[in-house]
């Protein structure tokens, strides 16, 4: 993906979608989560043509997600290990899993997150840190940041979501 305005570029949602955004990476990604590390186990998990997983693979370390890593000499191989980055995105394929649940599932989930201790499902909800509530459309609204430009700032106050006085549509 080429951004191709400053609001892009400046949004953390633009640079994160620019980083993963494409479905395959995402995929890439949720299979890294459950384990694969290797080449040949992401082909045979998503059954993506080489070149594209090869591509894939490239950004996603690029972009800082994966190191590779040599685990065979003759001949060269390697695997490819999530890094502290990628590990924080773990709770947007959680989301995305519970999303999916709810929304795209109409005859029953087909994976459900769980306890690794003890089996037992969770439902992931993105709460504030601060208070433990669950961030809403309702209760939350984009504002600056000490690093907007001004035009950052100006597309922000023109954004009728945005403005805290105005509730968003459905409530």
């Amino acid at each position: 993906m080429q951004p191709k305005s400053p609001s892009i570029l400046e949004c953390p949602v633009g640079r994160a979608v620019e980083t993963v955004g494409e479905w395959w990476s995402i995929l890439i990604l949720r299979d890294a989560f459950q384990g694969a590390t290797k080449f040949d186990e992401f082909s045979q998990s998503l059954g993506i043509a080489p070149n594209i997983l090869s591509r894939r693979l490239a950004h996603l370390t690029a972009s800082g997600m994966f190191v590779r890593r040599r685990y065979q000499e003759r001949p060269p191989r390697y695997e490819y290990v999530l890094t502290d980055k990628a590990r924080d995105f773990f709770p947007v394929i959680a989301t995305l899993l519970a999303w999916g649940n709810k929304h795209l599932a109409p005859k029953g989930e087909s994976i459900v997150l769980a306890k690794r201790s003890s089996a037992r499902p969770c439902h992931p909800v993105v709460v504030d840190a601060a208070d433990m509530q669950p961030i809403t459309l309702a209760n939350t609204v984009a504002i600056p940041g000490p690093r907007a430009s001004s035009g950052m700032r100006k597309r922000l106050a023109s954004l009728k979501a945005m403005n805290p006085a105005v509730a968003p549509a459905g409530d």
